[in-house]
């Protein structure tokens, strides 16, 4: 008879994997419409946490082997230095695997400790799964070339205290991809922690008025205020949205990881923001996993900045009240999958009263909602957009770019629309970026 005992430690953790991945499916359609809000919210976090753990334990086991099973039984080293060796990996995974814990738990005024931590181990935890795998495969394509593309099972790395060549190979591959983990989060730690970097970007829009040239609308995305990111990084974003002196200020959407009641201070320092004709925002995927986005609706109000709901406002110079832009918003995609009560994304509902003769902005948060908004209207003249945080860190940054229609910076789409994809104005979780720079946006909308 068929027994779970037989099966690897591997194959089991990937069927505890799916089975929590299909329960998330199953509360999402035969549930959802019998709880409340606030359950569903629970019963999200307590899925994501288990699913991500699963997925992670994946990794962790992958890492154990490499670095201390195989590692500490190859090289001659005394037990005492093993066992510190096997405690330090040990720490290390913990940290990761609890890392998603203070998203729910280690929500202040400013980032904890322990959050930055576990965050950063969690950062470094995928560049290291990731080298371990790309030198094991170059190192096993490398055997195949050397030998002919014949292998048999002495190819293989052993364990042994005495190593062949094939086996020192396998702990030089090993002890790079740590070294190189070292160096890289230390490198990507140091480039989160610098200020957002100021992107000029001229955009010339369709249809724009000559009163409204050299418009400056200044985009910003991904702030994630939460476990890592805290008032006084808000507060450097804020004065540096100030210096730039914008007519349009934008937020696309993650602007938060949190419920309101936990970031009531952190987010004071919005209500400093200034811009002459107005500062909006549209949600994004992270808004509606904090379950409380009426609350941050209300509460961004009271801050001077106005929701756009699949709505829209005017945007004019005073002088010329008859000139003036469209500047539309829709909720995001995955408002509609987590059964949001009354969101969900409403192309034709957001522009009602829009001009077709006027230029139409519309912010959405993910580059596949701007995808989706402008084969259902291409008169849309411009979409701004976020998510993808550039990839962040490399190598999340290669699944990034594979899964968005639009990863970062301005694409043009047909004859008279375009997309501007944001790389974030700071970080989400792991306190780190590698390959990516968080910026603001100021664009000047030209006319053609």
């Amino acid at each position: 008879m068929f027994s779970l005992g037989k099966l690897s430690m591997e194959i089991k953790l990937a069927i505890a994997t799916g089975v929590v991945f299909f329960s998330m499916l199953i509360s999402r359609t035969l549930l959802s419409e019998t709880m409340d809000i606030v359950t569903r919210a629970r019963l999200f976090r307590v899925q994501f946490l288990l699913l991500a753990n699963s997925i992670l334990l994946i990794g962790s086991l992958y890492i154990w082997k490499k670095t201390v099973s195989a590692l500490t039984s190859s090289i001659c080293i005394s037990y005492r230095i093993a066992q510190c060796w096997r405690g330090l990996v040990l720490l290390f995974l913990i940290f990761a695997h609890s890392s998603h814990l203070s998203m729910f738990y280690l929500v202040g005024e400013e980032p904890y400790w322990l959050a930055l931590m576990s965050y950063s181990c969690l950062g470094a935890y995928f560049i290291l799964v990731f080298l371990l795998f790309a030198f094991g495969c170059a190192g096993y394509c490398h055997k195949l070339v050397a030998r002919g593309g014949s292998t048999n099972k002495t190819d293989l790395p052993t364990c042994a205290a005495t190593a062949s060549a094939p086996s020192a190979s396998g702990r030089v591959q090993t002890i790079l991809a740590i070294l190189l983990t070292v160096i890289l989060t230390a490198l990507g730690l140091r480039n989160a922690s610098l200020p957002p970097e100021i992107v000029r970007v001229e955009i010339a829009l369709e249809k724009l008025p000559p009163s409204l040239d050299y418009l400056k609308v200044v985009l910003l995305s991904d702030i994630h205020l939460g476990p890592t990111v805290g008032r006084s990084r808000l507060e450097l974003i804020v004065s540096m949205v100030n210096n730039l002196d914008p007519d349009v200020v934008v937020i696309v959407g993650d602007l938060t990881d949190s419920q309101v009641s936990r970031l009531l201070t952190v987010s004071e320092p919005l209500r400093n923001m200034k811009s002459r004709l107005g500062s909006y925002f549209v949600t994004g995927n992270h808004d509606y996993y904090t379950a409380d986005v009426e609350r941050w609706f209300s509460h961004l109000r009271s801050l001077g900045i106005q929701p756009l709901h699949n709505g829209n406002a005017k945007i004019f110079r005073k002088e010329r009240k008859e000139d003036w832009i469209c500047l539309a918003g829709v909720d995001d995609l995955e408002a509609r999958m987590l059964r949001y009560p009354g969101h969900g994304m409403d192309v034709t509902e957001a522009l009602d009263g829009c001009d077709w003769e006027l230029p139409i902005i519309l912010l959405a948060h993910q580059p596949r909602a701007a995808l989706q908004a402008l084969q259902e209207r291409p008169d849309i003249n411009l979409v701004l957009s976020g998510h993808t945080h550039a990839g962040q860190i490399f190598p999340l940054s290669i699944f990034a770019y594979l899964v968005n229609p639009f990863f970062c910076g301005l694409y043009r789409v047909g004859e008279s629309s375009q997309v501007y994809v944001s790389a974030g104005t700071v970080y989400y979780g792991f306190p780190m970026r590698l390959g990516s720079r968080a910026e603001i946006t100021e664009i000047l909308l030209r006319t053609p």
